[in-house]
């Protein structure tokens, strides 16, 4: 499906397969986000358009002088392969992105709706700090901000992982075993704290039992 090959080519891009793309790629988005501090979306969007067009229409005119020179016989423009690419979405993968974006906007509707008016007390006390913290995060710094951040780090962890994986997976393995012991410690902690169940005494307690009569003795024979 189309789907499944766009989403190999931006984990390409992500893991570094082809280290000249994926730094064209990483270079632009952050020097564009970057920008979005100083100008406007739309401005940005209008030079890097211009920034493409400038060296598209070089490269195009180039290659028509060489046509029409017959230096190029085989007549085929630099960016023929980029046009020939089908970047179109058949029925089949319009009707499944349609149906994935209808349940995700469902979906967090619902559990908005149940956090908003206390669905569960946990999970609404959760959210609420959740929104709390946030709320110092926006003041400390801005949504642009954490973007570029996002994007840095989606860029960088693949390969960080990919060179340190022996270590990262041994840090892992340490952290993990570190709240398994703390876990493990509260545990001990709660049983030896709990109050002990006794046992409620019994409403009709048994009668005690008659001694036994102790056996008269026998008549000495003469």
């Amino acid at each position: 499906m189309a789907t499944k090959g766009k989403l190999a080519k931006v984990v390409e891009l992500v893991y570094w397969k082809n280290m000249g793309k994926t730094g064209v790629v990483f270079t632009g988005l952050v020097v564009g986000l970057a920008s979005l501090f100083q100008l406007s979306a739309l401005t940005v969007l209008s030079y890097l358009g211009l920034g493409i067009l400038c060296v598209t229409f070089p490269l195009r005119f180039y290659y028509k002088l060489l046509e029409l020179l017959r230096w190029n016989p085989e007549k085929e423009q630099p960016f023929q392969t980029y046009l020939d690419e089908d970047s179109s979405l058949t029925n089949e993968d319009t009707v499944v992105l349609v149906e994935k974006a209808v349940l995700l906007i469902a979906f967090a509707l619902t559990e908005l709706k149940r956090l908003l008016f206390i669905g569960s007390i946990t999970d609404s006390v959760k959210f609420a700090v959740l929104l709390y913290l946030l709320s110092h995060v926006g003041i400390l710094t801005n949504g642009l901000t954490l973007v570029i951040a996002g994007v840095i780090c989606l860029f960088s962890f693949p390969l960080l992982y990919k060179k340190q994986q022996g270590r990262i997976k041994r840090l892992v393995r340490a952290v993990k075993g570190f709240l398994r012991r703390i876990k493990n410690m509260f545990k001990r902690m709660y049983r030896k704290i709990r109050p002990v169940s006794v046992p409620a005494p019994d409403s009709d307690p048994a009668p005690a039992l008659a001694p036994v009569p102790a056996p008269a003795p026998k008549p000495k024979s003469k």
